[in-house]
């Protein structure tokens, strides 16, 4: 008896189907995005470790220094750049169903967090939905020119971040950690996705550096993983007022974070140049 043909096995045709939507779906998030100059995942293995406050104030630094910058919250049930950034404003529709970010201190934001209907609600969503939800965030959003997009995934090592990294071309990523151990092993997993991914990492940056935490655990983490140290971020209590970035109110801080960028532009260039 002959073998059946694939083209007539159903599961074979329902995995060349699914295999033609993702195609799809990538190359309508990749030309979406084709306007913006540098997309940059901010990543961590643990929750917790201040990612998205190292993802606002990045790029608020940034558009202090007069680029156009947008931030893209793809943490879908636990959204926080709405409240972190203190936006108000609610997204605009335009046509074709597109979505326009609102924009404050001169970073566009978009967020999941935008279409709660409090801000206390459970998103409760499984993996099929999750990943419905960041391809539409991710094909929708009209976000025009822009110099450098930050995109505050999701933290560990499953199905949201995974979704946001096969789904879009990233330049490269920064993985935020904190000086503890456990953290540190935690953010040792997180680059070894990205690697096993093909995908590069920018470095690492150390937050809630100093004080009661120590010091010196991403300098080392960054050094064993032979990747570019970003920098360290200071634990201070500046950051307990979110009415606004603390880089905007605090030249110190500040100043850390041009640290931090100056070293992250150096990474992206080096791996332009490859």
């Amino acid at each position: 008896m002959s073998k059946e043909n694939p083209q007539h096995n159903p599961q074979q045709r329902a995995k060349i189907e699914q295999m033609k939507k993702a195609w799809a779906q990538k190359r309508a998030v990749s030309e979406n995005l084709d306007s913006i100059a540098n997309k940059i995942g901010v990543y961590s293995g643990k929750g917790g470790v201040g990612k998205t406050t190292v993802t606002i104030n990045l790029a608020s630094a940034l558009a202090d220094q007069g680029a156009k910058v947008g931030v893209l919250d793809v943490d879908i049930d636990c959204p926080n750049v709405v409240k972190v950034m203190n936006v108000t404003e609610r997204p605009l529709h335009g046509e074709a169903n597109r979505i326009i970010p609102p924009e404050k201190f001169g970073v566009k934001v978009m967020s999941m967090g935008f279409f709660q209907q409090n801000e206390d609600e459970a998103i409760i969503m499984r993996g099929p939905m999750i990943h419905n939800a960041i391809n539409q965030l991710l094909q929708l959003t009209e976000w025009g020119d822009l110099d450098y997009l930050f995109v505050d995934l999701p933290p560990g090592t499953s199905d949201s971040p995974l979704t946001v990294m096969q789904s879009m071309t990233l330049d490269g990523f920064v993985v935020v950690t904190t000086p503890q151990d456990l953290a540190n092993l935690d953010a040792k997993r997180s680059i070894n996705m990205i690697r096993k991914l093909k995908l590069d990492v920018l470095g690492v940056i150390e937050n809630f550096s100093g004080g009661v935490f120590g010091s010196g655990g991403g300098a080392n983490l960054a050094k064993q993983l032979e990747v570019m140290f970003l920098g360290d971020i200071s634990l201070r209590a500046e950051y307990q007022d979110i009415s606004k970035p603390t880089v905007l109110k605090n030249d110190s801080i500040m100043d850390e974070y041009k640290v931090a960028l100056d070293k992250t532009k150096q990474a992206l260039n080096l791996l332009k140049e490859k």
